[in-house]
């Protein structure tokens, strides 16, 4: 018995000293510097940590390169001035334009991560880039999301970030493809966007000079800002970088650098959807083709996938609760007596003056004696889904708009900034006094009237047709001359370039 627990007096002292020994090495490990890792034991395969360690230090090294790009800083400095700028002042503004300053931010904070690719990646085929391109793309279509729908007091600074948002898409345009180079595209995306800005400094200009800010800053931030960048750092085209890594581990762990310097001064909104599924498309390897690129990001597919079909019975043309037009009242519509009878797919009739600084005409019906009068040069007028009525406008006003009405007239006497047609079909317009600027938009027959003083104006056209411009004769008593304008376009192209010139015909 006693020889029994001789070994086990011995194993019991070996187990003490292991534990000793562990306590000891335990106390050492502890003490290690912060700056050295603490050494890990392990039973699994060294190749296969050997492989992952090399694959977390190219990571690393990545994310170090993307970080310490030259062109990744300077983009980064152009964030935390121009587009915080525009961020701040939007807030001052407040309502849709501080969300549609946000959009800003959130637009460039995608493109900063598609300047960080291009720095450590190689020049991806179309999918990839696809892929890369899509979060900058839900925030655009995010952006003209705001435009739609019934105009607001803020319709132009909408309607300008919208359009400027297309210069943030130059990472396509290369010299080898025949297109505009980066630079060249921004600032053609910032002309567009211009029509509306100006709109902005306009009617803004001795009236609050906060909007006024707002309109230089988003300016500021494309032409003298994100033009100057690209044409500094990719002026031919994306610089993508012809040792890096593929664009597809580009967001992995690691790889990814950190984010940018966010404009701090609004919340962020709620998150982006989650991206939609991509074509796959083969592209045989080839590199980047600029048709394929525009015709798989302007596909409709992932969009309307997975939508219920439209029956019969769901169609608006065949619902029984479907009622007829409304009649229109007097030039003052009382709301609690027409509730009853307004139709549930054509809004409330109005007629009144808002916040004594905007006219309100909508949803009137066969009205020919809607009478604006009483106005001042600092009120706008806003005619909005008007069918087979009459609108006068009396005195001068800032502006006028007229927007999806059909078979309807509009005569008013001299606006400050600018009259607008946009989305109507068989209007008739007359101007009897002065107007700067008129612009049409999407409209489908449309006779403009002009007089005398009004002749210097300019006309902007868009997506329109049968444009008729009258004009008074060379006396009194001649007949007026109509102008046709014109809405087909000759494109020539010579010495490397498109020459366009309009397809039209004027009256004699």
């Amino acid at each position: 018995m006693a020889e029994e627990k001789k070994p086990l007096a011995a194993l019991v002292a070996r187990l003490e000293a292991s534990v000793l020994r562990l306590e000891a090495l335990e106390g050492r490990l502890n003490k290690t510097p912060s700056s050295q890792a603490a050494p890990t034991l392990s039973h699994s395969n060294p190749l296969s940590d050997n492989a992952a360690n090399q694959t977390r230090v190219t990571a690393t090294s990545s994310a170090a390169a993307a970080a310490a790009a030259p062109s990744v800083e300077a983009f980064d400095v152009l964030v935390e001035s121009a587009v915080k700028r525009v961020v701040d002042d939007g807030s001052r503004i407040g309502g849709q334009v501080s969300a549609a300053s946000q959009l800003i931010a959130d637009a460039f904070r995608e493109q900063r991560r598609i300047v960080q690719a291009i720095s450590v990646c190689e020049q991806p085929d179309v999918p990839s880039l696809q892929k890369l391109l899509k979060p900058l793309a839900d925030v655009t279509s995010k952006a003209n999301s705001l435009t739609e729908g019934k105009r607001t007091d803020t319709y132009n600074h909408l309607k300008t970030v919208a359009e400027s948002l297309q210069a943030l898409f130059w990472v396509l345009y290369t010299k080898d493809n025949g297109m505009s180079l980066p630079g060249p595209h921004i600032e053609e995306s910032w002309q567009a966007a211009e029509f509306y800005n100006n709109k902005v400094l306009i009617e803004y200009r001795n009236k609050d000079a906060k909007h006024v800010d707002w309109a230089k800053a988003i300016k500021e931030l494309y032409l003298s800002g994100l033009r100057d960048y690209v044409k500094k750092f990719h002026t031919t085209g994306p610089s993508w970088n012809e040792k890096g890594i593929n664009v597809e581990k580009f967001g992995a762990a690691g790889v990814a650098p950190t984010a940018p310097p966010a404009p701090p001064s609004l919340p962020k909104g709620p998150p982006p959807p989650p991206p939609g599924p991509v074509s796959s498309a083969s592209t045989s390897g080839s590199k980047l083709s600029m048709s394929a690129v525009f015709s798989d990001l302007n596909k409709g597919e992932a969009v309307t996938h997975g939508l219920r079909k439209v029956t019969d019975d769901m169609k608006t043309k065949n619902r029984a609760e479907r009622s007829g037009v409304v009649a229109a009242g007097g030039p003052m519509v009382d709301k609690e007596s027409n509730r009853a009878t307004v139709s549930s797919n054509k809004g409330t009739p109005k007629f009144e003056l808002q916040m004594d600084r905007k006219w309100v005409v909508e949803n009137q019906t066969d009205n020919k004696n809607l009478v604006v009068s009483q106005t001042n040069a600092r009120q706008s007028v806003y005619v909005y889904g008007c069918k087979g009525c009459v609108i006068q406008v009396h005195g001068k006003v800032n502006n006028i708009t007229m927007d999806r009405c059909t078979k309807s007239g509009l005569v008013f006497k001299d606006v400050v900034a600018a009259c607008e047609i946009v989305n109507c079909t068989s209007v008739e317009v007359q101007c009897q006094g002065t107007a700067p600027t008129i612009a049409i938009d999407n409209t489908n027959g449309c006779q403009f009237y002009l007089s005398k003083p009004s002749l210097q104006a300019s006309i902007t056209t868009a997506k329109s047709s049968e444009i008729n411009v009258l004009v008074p004769g060379s006396t009194e008593d001649s007949d007026l001359i109509e102008h046709a304008l014109p809405e087909q376009f000759l494109n020539v192209y010579s010495d490397g370039r498109f020459t366009t010139t309009p397809v039209s015909h004027s009256g004699g």
